[in-house]
């Protein structure tokens, strides 16, 4: 059991002393100093008591000013959509994406434009040669940018050399997983490596105000490789999506203290790089010369951006005792389930002997809730083998009960619909606001399908 400690407090000044003794040392006064018991102190406590000897700082309120953070162009207007504006001077970016994507080649072109404009940029990699990298930014044009390249992975080189000059305006860190830390043991790429190395150039980027970018590697689940700190670290993850095989690649962010986390940009890969894509809606839209069924166009919507893509199903019918397969690229195969369930139970359509595949045209990988109608009409049209004319498109929410929900923002997907050449849509009928087109309002789904199997 702990014993009490002993201490002596003077009565004149409040000093406190470990003994007895006749003159308090700290105001001089004889006689002074009193036994104070106190409380009972453990050796544990005495070293990690964390209420005192820190250093007390200062709380403010909500309607303190607050300016917001200066923004730095990229050069690239769907880069910068996606990171809200443009890079913050001290954020930190961690860039993901599968390999061969055009990671490098996109910050390339970035970093080469903001050197032109401002002269103080960095670009680090850990994969190439300084050489490798140059010959690529002379394929690309960039040849003549003062960018300036090295290659390393000791995080401590790289501070050092940094440090010894005025911090560049941006830092480009290619990749995370190749850069190694000598205060901590281990192989670059480890867990404990990508954290430390991370959280060194994260400080440096804070203290000089420097725009930090950090590529990372994927797994083959998509997910970044390394620890999930490292996402909670940095300010702002971007995810570049799309298939190497296709030509259109979409840029996402994921996480954004500076901004919202609903833009994209979409780029085209092209021999002279990534090129802006300023109508995506032209990329997911094939051409059609004749009705075909099984397939409606959908207006996405990704932030404050209308995407309109074209949903494919097709339905085979199988020969009894064969089992039916369901196929999904491009959507949630869990939502596909859903949507085949209500049609079977609210709408006595039968899916059970008949195989099932859905595409998203285009590369396009849809998240929005409101596909659940296009959906729902492309299953039954590719069914009853009845297209849906091509000036049509539908959205809505789909409940299990059957029931038709409004989205958000259906009058701008109107209006941008109705900007490429649509005259019809297909909605629920809460919806009131036209955009210019002639809507068709559903409240139930199987009032949908008998409008679609021309019952109504």
């Amino acid at each position: 059991m702990a014993k009490p400690q002993k201490r002596y407090v003077c009565q004149a000044c409040g000093g406190i002393a470990s003994k007895w003794q006749g003159q308090c040392a700290d105001c001089g006064e004889w006689n002074t100093l009193i036994e104070d018991g106190g409380g009972v102190v453990t050796v544990f406590q005495k070293k990690h008591n964390l209420q005192s000897g820190g250093t007390a700082f200062q709380l403010v309120g909500l309607d303190s000013e607050a300016k917001l953070p200066d923004r730095m162009s990229t050069g690239i207007a769907e880069f910068d959509r996606a990171l809200g504006g443009g890079l913050v001077a001290g954020s930190a970016t961690l860039l993901g994406g599968d390999p061969g994507i055009g990671k490098s080649t996109l910050l390339l072109q970035a970093a080469a434009d903001i050197a032109r404009r401002s002269g103080s940029v960095a670009y680090i990699s850990g994969e190439e040669a300084a050489d490798q990298i140059r010959l690529r930014a002379r394929r690309l044009g960039l040849g003549d940018a003062p960018l300036k390249l090295a290659a390393a992975t000791s995080v401590r080189d790289i501070l050092t050399t940094l440090g010894e000059s005025e911090p560049p305006a941006l830092l480009v860190i290619d990749s995370i997983q190749t850069m190694h830390s000598d205060l901590i043991e281990g192989a670059p790429g480890t867990v404990s490596q990508v954290r430390a190395s991370a959280q060194e150039l994260i400080r440096f980027a804070k203290q000089r105000g420097t725009a930090l970018m950090l590529v990372g590697h994927v797994t083959k689940d998509g997910a970044i490789a390394g620890p999930r700190v490292l996402e909670h670290m940095v300010d702002t993850v971007l995810s570049f999506e799309g298939e190497r095989s296709h030509q259109y690649r979409i840029l996402r962010a994921t996480k954004n203290r500076f901004g919202g986390t609903d833009e994209i940009g979409v780029f085209a890969m092209e021999e002279g790089g990534l090129a802006e894509v300023g109508n995506p809606s032209s990329l997911f839209l094939s051409a059609r010369q004749e009705d075909v069924s099984g397939t409606i166009v959908f207006p996405a919507l990704e932030g404050t951006r209308p995407v309109l893509v074209e949903v494919q199903a097709l339905v085979v019918r199988l020969a009894s005792g064969a089992t039916p397969r369901r196929a999904v690229v491009g959507w949630d195969s869990g939502r596909l389930a859903m949507v085949l369930a209500v049609l079977e139970a609210r709408c006595g359509l039968s899916f059970a002997t008949s195989e099932v595949y859905l595409n998203i045209a285009g590369g396009y990988r849809l998240t929005d809730p409101a596909a659940d109608l296009a959906v729902a009409a492309a299953l039954v049209s590719a069914l009853s083998e009845q297209p849906i004319a091509a000036d049509t498109v539908g959205f809505g929410e789909l409940s299990l009960s059957g029931e038709l929900r409004p989205v958000a923002h259906a009058g701008l997907r109107l209006r941008e619909a109705a900007k490429l050449g649509f005259a019809r849509a297909l909605v629920p009928s809460a919806i009131e606001e036209k955009g210019g087109m002639a809507l068709s309002g559903f409240v139930k789904l199987r009032d949908l399908v008998d409008h679609l199997l021309g019952r109504d």
